[in-house]
């Protein structure tokens, strides 16, 4: 072998060497953030449960016969008689 013969040899083992551990590191980097994504993905999932129930919640609390009787125990509220209605004109 001679000396010119070697340093391509030498210069393509370390060509090699090192696209070797490129690829290494890529699939590293690439398996990482795809644990990173389904732990978002999962996050993501929990927030669109709490989300729901939420929902429900707030449309529990608000319905017109919860509203009505709140009005009537903590506001002293009734529907008003005849003669307690006033008709404003312009």
């Amino acid at each position: 072998m001679t000396r010119g013969q070697l340093v391509v040899l030498l210069i393509l083992t370390f060509g090699l060497l090192i696209t070797a551990t490129g690829v290494v590191y890529s699939k590293y980097a690439s398996r990482k953030n795809f644990v990173a994504l389904q732990l978002l993905r999962a996050e993501r999932d929990a927030m669109e449960v709490e989300w729901g129930r939420l929902q429900l919640e707030q449309s529990t609390w608000a319905t017109h016969a919860r509203v009505e009787k709140m009005a009537r125990q903590r506001l002293k509220m009734h529907i008003p008689t005849a003669e307690e209605v006033v008709v404003v004109k312009p």
